[in-house]
This record gives structure tokens, sequence and C-alpha cells, in this order.
């Protein structure tokens, strides 16, 4: 697990760092993406504010494993995987 994150650079619990282009945090099947209620990319509901996956409030974030990404399975292990790749 990553201790630190400073724009481009992830800092590992032994000290190692390494440039990263994308982080992905994996909640789990049931979303938990709370974290992000403070960012405004959440609905009044705590859902993630999107179209088709891909945030209307803050470019570059995008959703998967969310029911109705693009059809009804984007909310299954058969769907997400799928959705991930457009």
């Amino acid at each position: 697990m990553f201790t630190a994150i400073d724009g481009s650079r992830i800092t590992w619990a032994d000290g190692e760092q390494d440039h990263v282009d994308t982080l992905l945090l994996a909640t789990g099947y049931r979303p938990n993406v709370t974290y992000l209620n403070t960012l405004g990319a959440l609905d009044a509901d705590g859902a993630p504010r999107h179209r088709r996956g891909m945030s209307t409030t803050h470019p570059g974030l995008a959703h998967v494993g969310l029911e109705w990404r693009r059809s009804f399975s984007s909310a299954t292990l058969r769907g997400a995987g799928r959705d991930a790749t457009t």
C-alpha cells in the first residue's frame, strides 16, 4: 500500500518512490466513493456524477463497475471488465 502521493510520485511503505500516470482505487463490489464528496463529484445521494462512466465534474476521472455505465451488466464483474476497456 502507498503511504503518500505528491503530484505524479507515489511513495510506498518501504520508502521507495515511483512515477505514476494513473492511480486506480478499487473499492470493492459495493461502491464506497465518499472520499470524492469534498470534490463535488457526487450527487445528493452520494452517487458519482457521470455520463457513461466519465465524471461530469472532473475531466480525467472515470468510474467502472457502476450500474448502467454502458449496459445492464456494468455493475457485474463481467460488465465492469468490458467497460474498463472503453
